[in-house]
């Protein structure tokens, strides 16, 4: 924090009260001088990082837009250009591993734009000391993946920092693609009418991450609903190009997608709580840990906007896809409360379902 130094007649310093008027204070981010966890989280501190630090360090505003992709113009064609950051730990899960989701988290951020990925760059930082074996498999792990997604891995680059300096591998991928022509998906475009989908059963891959990394046991194995979500895109948008919003609820949960979706379109969501899909084995780890399925992350899912006269016929066409078939309408935009998200529980009660902090549990993508 800085401030402007009062100062008398003659420019000696003077000790009348501070002109508050002078101070200025560039990172208000909760009284954290240092990072910690919760600003790599997905909710409301990583949200204050990237909008009092990044956003006003860079001055893009395509970035101001801050959608999950950038959208693009270049040589007459519309682009998504997107970029993550992989820090899973352990590795391996059960559904996939750190090469898995280095292809689908990027292909899935495009995705929500609508567009279809073609290419794909690579960064990997490996620890001295990782064993070859281990780097091998989360190659071919995430060529696998590349392939079955349909992009090509173009470009990449490979850093080595010293033994414990690191966590085994980091992966870095960002991608480009092409967006047909009329789609414009994007958060400011919900409107008040707009029926909520979410594309299946939630809260899978953090249960799936949780359960290795802590050694739970819930009578089932749980696994990572991690995939890839351009093809799931491409059956909706054939049915309609005007699909408002597509986000895939990651870091933060169902919760945060739809928190910075009313925020960013200033519109009020209403959810109603017995239709949301939350599978047997989430809800009762979930119960157990005392964590709610709606601020849990997923690798595989999306939740969209759709307006009302397309809804029924996006929700058909999801359903008859693979990653789609357990697709519900999950509740509605309204006028009311803009900028927040409420549940209407079963009870016939409604309750604030906020911006989570940071993360109930970090590292998971």
């Amino acid at each position: 924090m800085t401030r402007t130094a009062v100062v008398d007649s003659d420019g000696a310093g003077a000790d009348a009260a501070p002109d508050f008027a002078g101070w200025t204070c560039p990172v208000p981010l909760r009284d954290h001088p240092r990072v910690v966890m919760g600003h790599g989280g997905g909710g409301a501190l990583s949200a204050e990082l990237v909008e009092n630090v990044f956003a006003p360090a860079f001055g893009s505003r395509t970035l101001a837009a801050l959608g999950d992709s950038a959208v693009l113009t270049l040589g007459g064609a519309k682009l998504a250009f997107s970029t993550d950051s992989f820090v899973v730990r352990p590795l391996f899960f059960p559904g996939g591993s750190i090469g898995d989701l280095a292809v689908n988290g990027t292909v899935n951020d495009l995705a929500m734009s609508g567009a279809r990925a073609a290419y794909l760059s690579c960064g990997f930082i490996l620890e001295e000391g990782v064993e070859m074996s281990v780097v091998g498999r989360v190659a071919e792990a995430l060529g696998a993946a590349a392939r079955a997604a349909g992009v090509e891995v173009v470009t990449g680059d490979t850093k080595v920092v010293e033994a414990g300096r690191g966590d085994g591998i980091y992966l870095n991928t960002a991608g480009i693609g092409l967006i047909p022509a009329g789609v414009d998906i994007r958060p400011q475009r919900a409107v008040p009418g707009d029926v909520v989908i979410v594309s299946g059963e939630i809260g899978l891959h953090g249960v799936a991450i949780m359960s290795v990394r802590e050694g739970l046991e819930f009578g089932v194995e749980v696994t990572s609903d991690c995939a890839a979500l351009g093809g799931l895109v491409e059956t909706m948008l054939a049915v309609t190009p005007d699909l408002h919003v597509l986000r895939d609820p990651t870091r933060g949960g169902l919760a945060a997608a739809l928190n910075e979706i009313a925020t960013a379109a200033g519109v009020g969501v209403v959810v109603r709580e017995r239709c949301v899909p939350v599978p047997p084995q989430v809800a009762n780890a979930c119960a157990i840990l005392g964590l709610d399925p709606m601020y849990v992350a997923n690798e595989g899912k999306l939740v969209a906007f759709v307006p009302r006269e397309h809804a029924d016929a996006v929700l058909a066409a999801m359903r008859a896809h693979p990653l789609g078939a357990a697709a519900a309408v999950i509740g509605e935009c309204v006028p009311d409360h803009a900028g927040m998200v409420v549940a209407r529980t079963a009870l016939g009660g409604t309750r604030v379902v906020d911006l989570p902090l940071g993360e109930q549990l970090p590292r998971i993508c």
